[in-house]
């Protein structure tokens, strides 16, 4: 297989959360993994409070001191490092990464969906990729969601 590619289209966003679907797709379009995605909401591209740019990017798998494991890192995004595929549930818990979740649900009271089972799912990105250490990720986002 070439290098895989991840789709990751957001259909529902304001400026504190976005809600995604992703899918790895391989060389003949075939999915090898789909889930939810939880993002923050859009907020001018700011570090630590924005979602990351609609637009394509290199992924790479490095060490996380931080997480202490192995993480996908989103590349070369306009004023912006270590943005990264990791687990959480919550939008808050985010600051500028991509989360993967199971299934939306609202797990507190702020009225905003959350995503369920972040951990096994991050795992089964995770499994999807074995054997890359770089992807090519596309983000696109419905029209006037913003």
């Amino acid at each position: 297989m070439k290098t895989p590619l991840i789709k990751l289209h957001r259909y529902s966003q304001d400026q504190n959360q976005s809600l995604s679907t992703t899918v790895i797709l391989d060389d003949s379009n075939n999915p090898l993994y789909s889930s939810i995605t939880l993002e923050r909401g859009w907020r001018n591209n700011k570090q630590g409070e924005s979602c990351i740019p609609a637009g394509v990017y290199d992924v790479v798998l490095e060490y996380s001191p931080k997480f202490k494991k192995d993480l996908w890192e989103i590349k070369n995004v306009p004023n912006r490092s270590e943005c990264k595929f990791h687990s959480a549930n919550y939008w808050h818990q985010l600051n500028g990464c991509i989360a993967p979740g199971r299934r939306p649900k609202y797990l507190n009271s702020d009225k905003y969906l959350d995503v369920t089972d972040s951990v096994n799912t991050l795992k089964d990105f995770h499994a999807a990729l074995k054997g890359f250490t770089k992807a090519i990720l596309i983000i696109t986002t419905e029209p006037n969601i913003f």
